[in-house]
């Protein structure tokens, strides 16, 4: 367990990472310092000019004697070549898939390994929603998909190898220990490494989401990729916004998945008489999982307000009580919504027709019904 992790950081131990060009080089450069032990842990790995960047810097620290260990989600990453993989277990490359989508045991589907996590020498982690793709970092013609990282420089990554550790190993049992203050500075900022992992009865991520929503005293922002939030935390959202909490939803214009931006679409209509604000970026597809509450709490990783990510997938985030670091990062997704096109039940009304409308429900059900088959079907979970 990873629960009680927490560590006080110093100013530039605790970093905002963007996607593109910062995130990546940042990567490159955590891989070709790195000197004992690196661990990644990805979603999805594409072998485009982006993956083949990482592979070479990943290459290069092998020949440095680097124990790496890469472990890939089965469904995320099924297209990753046999042929790299076999060139990097050559190279004495630890890798290995996550719950395989076929295997000798079963028919995987629902439990994905979804947490994007890179650690490096028990020093320095880089954690959050960004998959290695030309999508997440961009090309010359494409602007890169909307997205964030954290990047720890601090002694809060020994533990979190531990558990890449046993994660990658199958290990059951990991021990449950606290980390305590490190630094005590002027700017200090109290950070949790949490998980959601519903199978082995870990919700920290979702209820971390309900607490400080139910708790807020002045403003909530919240970027939603894929935001198809369950039950407990509509009702959180309303519950804020009745105490007079303004509330601002950073959502999709632009999709990957447009049955899913459709279904989100469904539930505007009731978002906007609880008086939330929503705005839709349409620079790019919106990738980001993030939330900043009253200008102190944030939260930044790979979990989905929706129910596959509550109830299916292995996710991490990294969660950070700071003045400073919420106001910086409030102040930049401030920037983002007035680039973003404002949804109100006027521009609604306008936009919305009989067809559209009845795509959006449909969309809705299906996508509901979509999220239940894959994370409540039976079958053996346990294997990973």
């Amino acid at each position: 367990m990873i629960e009680s992790k927490i560590s006080r950081i110093a100013p530039k131990s605790l970093e905002l990472v963007y996607s593109g060009e910062d995130y990546f080089s940042r990567l490159e450069t955590i891989i070709h310092n790195s000197q004992i032990e690196l661990h990644i842990q990805m979603y999805l790995f594409e072998n485009d000019a982006t993956g083949k960047r990482i592979i070479a810097a990943i290459k290069e620290a092998a020949s440095r004697q680097v124990k790496i260990f890469i472990l890939l989600d089965g469904l995320g990453s099924l297209s990753f070549p046999s042929d790299i993989i076999d060139e990097l277990r050559q190279d004495g490359i630890n890798i290995r898939f996550f719950a395989p989508l076929f295997s000798a045991y079963t028919f995987y589907l629902g439990r994905r390994l979804h947490q994007k996590v890179i650690v490096a020498d028990a020093k320095i982690a880089l954690i959050g929603g960004i998959n290695i793709a030309d999508k997440y970092c961009g090309t010359p013609t494409e602007v890169p998909w909307l997205d964030y990282a954290v990047q720890l420089n601090s002694t809060i990554a020994q533990p979190l190898q531990e558990l890449c550790r046993n994660i990658y190993f199958k290990k059951k049992r990991v021990s449950s220990r606290k980390i305590k203050s490190i630094f005590h500075v002027q700017e200090d900022a109290l950070v949790r490494i949490i998980q959601n992992d519903w199978l082995k009865r870990k919700n920290e991520i979702c209820d971390g989401y309900i607490k400080s929503i139910c708790h807020a005293k002045k403003e909530i922002i919240i970027v939603g990729s894929y935001f198809l939030p369950g039950i407990r935390i509509i009702k959180a959202l309303n519950k804020a916004s009745k105490n007079n909490v303004k509330i601002k939803l950073i959502l999709s214009g632009i999709s990957d998945l447009p049955i899913t931006r459709r279904a989100t679409c469904f539930l505007y209509n009731k978002l906007l008489h609880y008086n939330i604000e929503l705005y839709e970026w349409n620079q790019s597809v919106l990738h980001g999982k993030s939330a900043v509450i009253d200008g102190y709490w944030t939260t930044i990783g790979s979990f989905n307000l929706n129910n596959l990510s509550s109830y299916g997938s292995v996710e991490m985030n990294v969660e950070i009580n700071s003045t400073v670091f919420s106001k910086m990062y409030q102040s930049h997704l401030n920037q983002i919504i007035a680039k973003c096109e404002p949804i109100t039940l006027e521009s609604l009304e306008i936009k919305t027709h009989f067809f559209s409308k009845f795509i959006n429900l449909f969309s809705y059900f299906v996508t509901r019904l979509i999220e239940i088959l894959i994370t409540y079907t039976p079958y053996k979970r346990f294997y990973t």
